[in-house]
């Protein structure tokens, strides 16, 4: 699915390559997500022109492909402006989005379009009233953290449906 999603796309395939190629996932992140003890797909809302997809889905594919009985789907968001409008950031239809789901396919949560740290930071910026300035902060942003947080944060939407399910 990955693979012929990259090999579809037009732009910035030498990006998502990279980013997959060198994404190193910790390995506690993959026993973590194993102890859920229960399968998990993931679906994530994407187009592959967008610089936080590029940052973002190679390394939750990378980190997917580890963990037995894991799923993970990409749909283009402009393919798909109705399950995109059920995702809005507020009234912006801001991508990725990962949507997580047990293995029934029950909706757990989802996360997205940027790692909470980034995005506050992003929409401070913009109160502020800046502008396409700020691209090159988020790329030093995403090259310092390699995905760590959006892993991490996927990961504790993916334990909330366990918590839920416990009680």
């Amino acid at each position: 699915m990955y693979d012929r999603f990259v090999k579809e796309s037009t732009e910035h395939c030498g990006l998502w390559t990279g980013v997959y190629r060198t994404a190193r996932i910790p390995a506690h992140l993959v026993d973590e997500a194993v102890n859920l003890g229960r399968p998990f797909r993931l679906l994530v809302i994407v187009e592959d022109w967008c610089g936080d997809a590029t940052n973002t889905v190679p390394v939750l594919v990378r980190w997917i492909e580890q963990v037995p009985g894991a799923e993970i789907r990409l749909v283009r968001r402009d393919r798909h402006p109705e399950l995109m409008d059920a995702y809005l950031t507020g009234a912006s239809r801001s991508i990725p989005i990962v949507i997580v789901l047990t293995g029934d396919m029950e909706e757990v949560g989802h996360w997205g379009p940027r790692p909470a740290e980034l995005q506050n930071w992003v929409l401070a910026e913009r109160r502020a009233g800046a502008g396409k300035e700020i691209y090159p902060g988020i790329r030093r942003w995403y090259a310092k953290d390699r995905g760590a947080s959006t892993v991490r944060e996927v990961l504790a939407v993916m334990a909330s449906a366990s918590l839920v399910r416990a009680e």
